[in-house]
């Protein structure tokens, strides 16, 4: 009886706590998007003041300053010379039609680290993923870090790298969701030091959420060390995952060193198992990779 009014006390708390949660998050949100499209505005209008001067770069920055002068003594120092000219060159940017829409669905300090991005394309990209997988600023500058268009964009031809700026990623076939290379810097292993597969397998693990989203769009974890038999043999595959978006299972297999012909014969084993009996009718086919420090373009192929 006492438990069961514990139960019904907690279920009655997380209904309540994740109300005032979603409450919180909109609040946020609605703060953030007036916020960045104020601030836009108040660049307009620097702008449009700066075109009406007669000697418009003496004329740019005393307006400039004069102004930051007086809103700093009306609203506090967040309205500093320099502050202002990030506002003026953020209407500059996003009046070009360069942004998802007018709407701004990003925070301030998104668009301060997009705008210091050259490439109107790959600004855009990392612009449309930021708000499609709903990147915080710090794991935005990871994946720009990591060189994330850079990477996608040296497998596509013109077209599809026109397009990762338009849509951002795409995934329309397999391939579109596996990159080359990873990059997993975040696990916090020295680049030179010696370690094992199974230590490097522990950190992928303990790190799993950077490692989804390095992974991409739509990975889900299933297991680890995951067995497989036959003929009475039992085999391991490190990292079991399946992809929402492909609906596939994705195996991973780990190996420190080159790649060999019998690392990649022992994942079609793996994969053939799967598709065999783990893959339900409306399943596609599994997908392995194995994780490498080296390869040879020839034994992959």
């Amino acid at each position: 009886m006492m438990n069961g009014l514990i139960n019904k006390q907690s279920d009655f708390f997380e209904k309540i706590a994740s109300l005032l949660k979603q409450a919180r998050n909109s609040i946020i949100k609605t703060i953030n998007h007036t916020m960045v499209r104020t601030y836009f505005e108040v660049g307009k209008l620097i702008v449009e003041e700066e075109q009406n001067g007669k000697e418009r770069a003496e004329y740019g920055k005393q307006i400039i300053e004069e102004l930051s002068m007086r809103l700093i003594q009306e609203f506090g120092k967040g309205f500093s010379a320099t502050n202002l000219k990030q506002m003026r060159s953020f209407y500059l940017m996003y009046s070009k039609g360069q942004t998802l829409s007018d709407e701004f669905e990003l925070s301030w300090s998104h668009y301060l680290k997009l705008m210091r991005i050259d490439d109107p394309k790959e600004r855009k990209f990392y612009e449309i993923e930021s708000v499609k997988n709903n990147w915080s600023l710090r794991e935005l500058q990871r994946q720009y870090d990591s060189a994330l268009y850079a990477r996608l964009a040296l497998s596509r031809d013109k077209d599809k790298v026109l397009e990762l700026s338009q849509k951002g990623l795409v995934i329309e076939h397999a391939k579109d969701a596996v990159k080359d290379p990873y990059i997993l810097e975040f696990i916090g292993l020295p680049e030179h030091s010696i370690y094992s597969e199974s230590q490097l397998e522990q950190k992928l693990i303990d790190k799993l959420e950077h490692f989804l989203l390095e992974l991409g769009t739509g990975f889900t974890f299933v297991a680890r060390q995951k067995r497989i038999t036959f003929d009475e043999k039992h085999f391991r595959v490190d990292l079991v995952f399946y992809n929402r978006i492909l609906k596939c299972f994705v195996l991973i297999d780990l190996k420190i060193g080159e790649l060999s012909h019998q690392d990649l014969g022992q994942m079609q084993m793996y994969v053939n198992y799967y598709d065999r009996e783990m893959r339900l009718p409306d399943e596609n086919k599994t997908i392995g990779i194995v994780l490498c420090q080296n390869k040879s373009q020839a034994v992959v192929e």
